[in-house]
Parts: C-alpha cells; structure tokens; sequence
C-alpha cells in the first residue's frame, strides 16, 4: 500500500514509522522541519524525527527509550580501520611472497651445491679412470719405473678391447668376457 503523508500526520505512531523507506521518512521530516543531512542513513534520519515528535509532545518520551538506538557515525572510524587491516594484510602477503623468494633462493643454491658436487665427484671419478688406465694407482708400469705392486695393468692390455659398435653390441661384450677370463 502506497504511503500517505497526510495519514501519517494525523496519527503518528512509532510502528508506522518503523514500515517506511527512507524516501518517506525524508518526506515525514521535511513535513516536521526536521534538519538532517541527505547523506545520512536511513536510521539516523528516522531518530531525529522521533526526538522531533517527542520534543513536540506528539509522541510519548517512551518512545525513545524502546526505540532501537542509533549508533554514533562512525564511518570514518571503520574506514579507517578497514584500510589499516588492508595495509596489514598486504604487509603479510609481501612478508610470506618474501619468504617464498628466499626459500625459492636458498633451494636453488643447495641444488646449484649438489650439481657442483656431482660434477666434481664424476670429474674425480673420470681422473680416476685415466689414472688406471695409466697405472699410476698404487704404482705405475715398470717402464715408468714404477713398482705397480702386483695389480692389472689395464694399459698394457687394452689394445685387446675391440672397438665398441652400437649396432654389434653383443659381439663387444662376448669378446670382452672372454679377453676377461683369459687375463684374470
């Protein structure tokens, strides 16, 4: 049902005030003079038309006191408040991204570690090699006039290997079986 000013005005009561919208409770404080502010909300204008109502003995003073209460205006506070607990909230996300960036970091560098150490372990390994491929362990061949203290001699004996083929590779490991039982 539509409203009406002129029926409001003639018996005012506090239910009725309640059911409006907040264009018609502009519409019952310009009626009564009421200042307010159009900005302000729709509970605030309404309590200065009850004070109002009050003031002039149309209402009685209960009204105001079973009347809800309108809180203070405390936009700028909560505005304030809100972008505080953004700041923080935008403070953690940059704090955790950080830390995500060390940690992304120090993972990169144990793992750049654990390359370098496994290239120095194959360098090592491949010196190795060449070293008994050579017979420098524990002595050398005696044409270099080292003792080699009873050890194989892979130098002397690698002139038998044959050549490794990729497309004949069990012939390769058939002649290196044999070769390997025949020089112990």
């Amino acid at each position: 049902m539509p409203f009406n000013l002129d029926k409001f005005v003639a018996s005012p009561s506090v239910e009725e005030l309640d059911s409006l919208k907040k264009s018609e409770i502009v519409k019952v404080a310009k009626h009564y003079g009421v200042e307010f502010q159009p900005l302000m909300r729709k509970d605030e204008i309404k309590r200065y038309v009850l004070e109002y109502l009050v003031d002039e003995s149309i209402l009685p003073i209960t009204v105001l006191e079973t009347a809800i209460t309108v809180p203070t205006d405390n936009t700028f506070e909560l505005k304030r408040l809100e972008i505080e607990m953004n700041k923080e909230i935008r403070l953690k996300r940059n704090e955790e991204r950080e830390m995500q960036m060390q940690m992304q970091k120090e993972k990169e560098e144990r793992e750049m570690q654990m390359q370098m150490q496994r290239e120095k372990e194959a360098r090592e390994h491949e010196f190795r090699l060449k070293q008994l491929e050579l017979g420098v362990i524990k002595g050398s061949d005696p044409k270099i006039g080292l003792d080699t203290g009873g050890l194989f001699d892979v130098s002397k004996h690698v002139k038998f290997v044959p050549k490794f083929q990729e497309d004949n590779v069990e012939k390769f490991f058939n002649h290196f079986e044999k070769l390997g039982e025949q020089l112990k």
